[in-house]
């Protein structure tokens, strides 16, 4: 249970893919891979036709990066397979032939934002604030950058990026394309998304599928870009300002 868990079930043609750490939903290493294969299990389940990706407990969604995992990083290899790890969540869910669809009940930090832009379909409350906060790290949304500027534009991105300590609204991510719909309540986001599942679990696969090419298109170089980000953040967490950042965060000073 310390080290989280992902679960998958599959129930009338939807596969619901579910993780959790007891940190905010953080993300370790373990957790990241065990997520891109259950995702791309679903994809390739014939009997799978929609995703739903979601996570446990009500406060956040994901909280990014594990920063436990995060400060014990000590050479480039390990860096560069941390951040891997995200790369290859993004990489299933773009990949999958279903449509995904990421259920945000709550706050989304870093990675957290990657799974929601990189979903087909996103739906959240109005608790689901959202912040890229990798530049206070002394690193940046490489990984997960791709994904976020695809959904939300250059202009909405770079805004996110250097206002590292800044939340952005749940509105303001709905005006900008991260989320299609924001909820009140919880048990609203939960019936709208139950909703749209069951319809697309009863539409065509095969239209689906071409559909999802088409969205995707222009994106096939980055199994090679995305590992190429991963080796950048890789290398940044290493740096001196990283370290002294994270030095100063394990004797409480922030």
């Amino acid at each position: 249970m310390s080290n989280g868990k992902v679960e998958t079930s599959v129930k009338n043609g939807i596969a619901t893919v579910q993780f959790m750490h007891p940190q905010s939903n953080s993300l370790p290493g373990t957790l990241l891979m065990s997520l891109a294969a259950e995702i791309e299990k679903a994809g390739n389940n014939k009997d799978v036709k929609v995703i739903v990706l979601k996570s446990e407990g009500e406060k956040t969604f994901c909280a990014g990066a594990s920063f436990d995992e995060l400060i014990s990083i000590s050479d480039l290899a390990t860096g560069k397979k941390f951040f891997s790890g995200f790369a290859a969540v993004i990489n299933a869910m773009r990949k999958a032939p279903k449509f995904v669809i990421a259920r945000i009940q709550g706050k989304a930090v870093g990675g957290g934002v990657g799974l929601a832009a990189a979903a087909d379909y996103t739906l959240a409350t109005e608790a689901a604030q959202a912040k890229l906060s990798e530049l206070n790290v002394g690193i940046g949304p490489f990984v997960v950058g791709p994904a976020v500027e695809r959904k939300i534009g250059t202009s909405a991105f770079s805004s996110m990026s250097i206002n590292a300590g800044e939340w952005m609204s749940a509105e303001w991510a709905r005006e900008k394309g991260l989320y299609v719909n924001v909820y009140s309540t919880i048990a609203e986001l939960d019936k709208a998304v139950g909703e749209l599942a069951v319809k697309l679990a009863q539409s065509n696969p095969e239209a689906m599928a071409m559909l999802k090419k088409v969205f995707w298109q222009g994106t096939e170089d980055w199994d090679k870009l995305l590992s190429e980000r991963a080796e950048m953040s890789g290398k940044l967490v290493l740096s001196e300002f990283t370290r002294n950042f994270i030095e100063k965060f394990k004797q409480g000073v922030r």
